[in-house]
């Protein structure tokens, strides 16, 4: 994959997606022209923030915000939309990912930082299956839109899950399901090997954003198994 856009800064190798949040403020997040997987926003990733914003997590007119002051680690956040989503409605938010993305995502919570008030947002490197004690202890929500694809990142992917999550932790998982190719194989993989040690709650699209969903992106809330 080229990487070259993660590294320079001309104008012309970004373009700005606007995601309208509820309250009439706009995320705005850079996506490179040119790039792997990571440097584009993902539709799965726009039906979760919008998700995560819904009136059962965030409703100022009835004074409820679950967000405020939990501690959320994004997995595989690309450019940081969903991270930066609940960061702004106070959350305390890592965003992680590979070491060739920092530089847009840093970029990106530059660029949203006058939105974050009582929320914060750090990103960081988390290689999947590797030490993960820098982002212990264990953080109240894991979310991940759209990093079920690649058959060698499941096995370290779960392996993750199993060290990140204690007892009360709630993965929030977003992802298009695809038919073509190794695609149903892998996500069919992942859930086994996931439902070892985790219980998976499908949510309906009728607790989802009415504008920003899917027949096929789906949202699971996973939790460990008692």
């Amino acid at each position: 994959p080229i990487k070259f856009c993660l590294h320079h800064s001309n104008s012309n190798e970004y373009f700005v997606r606007e995601i309208d949040r509820n309250d009439g403020c706009a995320l705005k997040v850079k996506q490179c022209f040119l790039g792997d997987v990571g440097c584009v926003v993902w539709d799965a990733a726009i039906v979760l923030a919008k998700y995560l914003e819904t009136k059962q997590f965030y409703d100022p007119s009835s004074g409820v915000n679950v967000w405020s002051g939990r501690t959320v680690l994004e997995l595989g956040a690309g450019t940081g939309v969903v991270g930066l989503m609940v960061a702004t409605l106070g959350a305390q938010v890592i965003v992680t990912d590979l070491e060739d993305l920092q530089t847009l995502l840093k970029m990106n919570i530059h660029e949203n930082q006058a939105l974050i008030n009582s929320g914060s947002i750090t990103a960081k490197v988390l290689k999947w299956g590797e030490d993960v004690s820098e982002f212990l202890p264990h953080p109240d929500y894991v979310l991940m839109a759209d990093c079920i694809y690649y058959e060698q990142s499941i096995v370290p992917l779960v392996e993750s899950l199993k060290l990140l999550c204690g007892p009360k932790t709630c993965i929030v998982c977003c992802y298009e399901q695809r038919t073509e190719g190794v695609n149903p194989e892998v996500e069919r993989q992942f859930f086994e090997l996931l439902q070892q040690n985790f219980c998976c709650e499908e949510i309906p699209s009728e607790k989802q954003d009415p504008e920003f969903s899917s027949p096929d992106i789906h949202i699971l809330h996973i939790r460990r198994k008692a």
